[in-house]
Order: structure tokens, then C-alpha cells, then sequence
């Protein structure tokens, strides 16, 4: 199974979440509503799986795998939060097990995962290393995972702690923290490189 990006209109980010989950419980709308549920929030999902687990391959492939667990579990969503969150959950759990599964596939520890998602980047043909953005993305990288995931979530997603909240588990405060922590190395790299 592979994803196509379907594009997004203003008309699908304006479908009410709790109408399409409605849609989707019925069976002669389930797949309608799980397409119209792809188009709202597979972008948005793609670039936050992307910043995390760095190439377009991996992304895609990590993208497919919670959507396919979305649609499995979907059915029996309480809607105790907000779908979004839910689905923002579920793909933060899924690059965070992507990445697990690299580090224990190649034999090596997180930070040697992390040193070679900084390599990934780097071997892009289009990175240059005099460029800010580029600089960005390889200070990012070097981050701790949870840091990584909290700037993400909050610089990229613009995501309130609170939402963060939800869809990490964490607390607010312990949020802030990270957020505080990785925003100090990610300005040290910069200057210092």
C-alpha cells in the first residue's frame, strides 16, 4: 500500500472531525470518510514524520504503517481527545518505534541513530551547509529524541502545550523544559559552526 499525497482543499479542512467519524462508523461511508480524514491531515502528518525520522522513504513508510493502524483502530476511537491529537499520537509513537528499530536493526546506540540521521541530511543533494535552514535541520537532528520531538511539535506544528500535553503524555512543564533545552543547543550549533 502506498500513499499518494491527496491534495488537500479548503473545503476537506473544513469537515467536522466528529461528522467524518460519524461517516466512518457507517459501513457505506467508512471508506469515504477514511479518504476525506487522509486528505485533511496526511501533509501535516507526512512533514511531522518527516522532521523526525529525516528521508522521504522513511517517512512515507512510517506514514503508511499509522494510517493502517489508524484505520484499524479508528472504529473504536472514544473521542476522549481531539483527532487530531490522536492521530498526531499515533504518528509521534510510530517514528519514535521507526527509530528504536533502526537502532537495535543496525546494533548501534540512540545517539549513533541520531548521528546518522544528521548523516542522512547531510547527504542530501540539496544541503548546503553555509545555508540557516540547513543549519537548522542539522542542529535539530543532533538533538536528544524527545527533545527533537517537542521543538518539532512546537516551532514547526506551532502546537500549544497544552495539545502537546495530550499528545506526548508529558506535562506542560516538563514540555517547556525541553522546548527551553533544545532551543539553547540548537542556538549554540548555529553560532558555533
Amino acid at each position: 500500500m502506498v500513499f499518494l499525497f491527496l491534495r488537500s482543499t479548503t473545503m476537506t479542512e473544513n469537515l467536522d472531525d466528529k461528522e467524518l467519524l460519524m461517516q466512518f462508523r457507517e459501513p457505506a461511508t467508512k471508506e469515504r470518510s477514511f479518504t476525506l480524514i487522509l486528505k485533511k491531515y496526511q501533509e501535516k502528518l507526512y512533514w511531522h514524520i518527516r522532521r523526525m525520522v529525516v528521508t522521504h522513504e522513511d517517512a512515507n513508510d512510517v506514514l503508511q504503517n499509522m494510517f493502517i493502524k489508524v484505520w484499524k483502530a479508528l472504529e473504536n476511537f472514544r473521542e476522549d481527545s481531539q483527532l487530531y491529537t490522536w492521530l498526531y499520537r499515533i504518528a509521534t509513537n510510530e517514528c519514535l518505534s521507526f527509530l528504536e528499530k533502526e537502532k537495535k536493526r543496525s546494533a548501534v546506540s540512540l545517539s549513533d541513530v541520531e548521528t546518522g540521521l544528521s548523516n542522512k541530511l547531510e547527504a542530501d543533494k540539496h544541503f548546503d551547509a553555509n545555508k540557516l535552514e540547513w543549519k537548522l535541520q542539522a542542529a535539530i537532528q543532533r538533538l536528544p529524541e524527545k527533545q527533537r520531538v517537542v521543538f518539532n511539535l512546537r516551532y514547526y506544528d506551532e502546537m500549544p502545550y497544552e495539545k502537546m500535553s495530550r499528545v506526548l503524555e508529558t506535562s506542560e512543564g516538563a514540555l517547556k523544559a525541553s522546548y527551553h533545552h533544545a532551543v539553547k543547543k540548537i542556538e549554540d550549533f548555529i553560532l558555533n559552526r
